[in-house]
């Protein structure tokens, strides 16, 4: 029989699941806004400053936690460059090349790379039940997707870019739970971690900066500051959050990114809504049911 603790944690996990969904897909909305003012590595190094300065004074000067071990900064630098400099450098570099529509499609596709790459490198099973409610999210994210794909622009660059952020984006979401972080909060990592990926890419926000191409306006500051805290904070705590508990099972919340994201592009970007992001929506929250029952089901056998 299930526990009032661990129905309680279900609820977390799902509310923590949906929270994230929803602000991580507005990542590709604001990415265009701020995009139509500056240059990508200009909004980027921005974004990842100012989050991170705000998660580390909240750390270390209103929380008093401890700077991070000595032997965690090797760890902490590998997640930064994966997680942050590779994922996120490049992802806002392909956003101009592709649509707000395609660009959260991507990030529906994550599930399948860290489940596989789980399975690959770590041996993580992949149940029967996970397969279909994979393929269910997977068919769901395509139907939801067609009439953009049919309108949207794209070129083969911006679709590489997009896909090798996606590589990274998944390596240090399994990095991440599979690394001892020796029990320091959240909060510490993340903020570290956005800090120091930002200063990777501090080489190339110099090379390629072009004072013609940056009006420092409502669009920049709109969309700077709303992937700075909502996304580079609210999400990625969320994310961090889930990741902890199961980073196979948290990866499902992504194909929820689509559906917010499609809702999203339409209210702000005017992108098409049609019966196909319905019958999309409809088999991702399919798909997601039978991912969340099938663990209950599994702890009241071993219950």
């Amino acid at each position: 029989m299930l526990t009032k603790e661990v129905l309680v944690m279900n609820k977390n996990f799902i509310l923590t699941g949906i929270i994230f969904a929803f602000l991580w897909a507005s990542a590709s909305t604001a990415t265009k806004i701020g995009l139509e003012s500056a240059q990508p590595f200009v909004i980027a190094v921005s974004r990842f400053f100012i989050a991170g300065m705000i998660m580390l004074i909240a750390a270390h000067f209103f929380l008093r936690k401890s700077l991070p071990p000595k032997d965690t900064w090797a760890k902490i630098m590998i997640y930064g460059l994966l997680n942050v400099s590779i994922y996120l450098g490049l992802y806002v570099i392909g956003m101009q090349k592709i649509s707000a529509g395609l660009g959260t499609l991507a990030v529906g596709m994550n599930p399948v790379l860290i489940s596989f790459m789980g399975a690959f490198f770590f041996r993580q099973k992949i149940t029967g039940m996970g397969i279909l409610s994979l393929l269910l999210c997977l068919l769901g994210i395509f139907i939801a997707a067609y009439p953009l794909l049919r309108t949207s622009y794209a070129s083969i660059d911006g679709i590489i870019i997009i896909f090798i952020s996606m590589m990274a984006y998944s390596g240090g979401a399994i990095y991440y739970s599979k690394t001892d972080w020796k029990g320091m909060d959240i909060l510490t990592i993340n903020g570290w971690q956005t800090i120091i990926g930002g200063l990777f890419l501090l080489p190339f926000l110099f090379f390629f900066y072009d004072p013609a191409k940056n009006r420092y306006d409502m669009h920049f500051w709109t969309g700077t500051l709303w992937l700075a805290i909502p996304v580079s904070i609210g999400a990625v705590q969320c994310w961090m959050i889930l990741l902890k508990k199961d980073a196979v099972k948290a990866a499902y919340w992504l194909f929820l990114c689509p559906v917010f994201g499609f809702l999203l592009a339409r209210i702000f970007l005017k992108e098409p809504l049609s019966l196909y992001t319905a019958g999309g929506v409809l088999m991702v929250i399919a798909g997601l049911y039978i991912a969340q029952r099938y663990k209950v089901t599994r702890l009241k056998v071993e219950g």
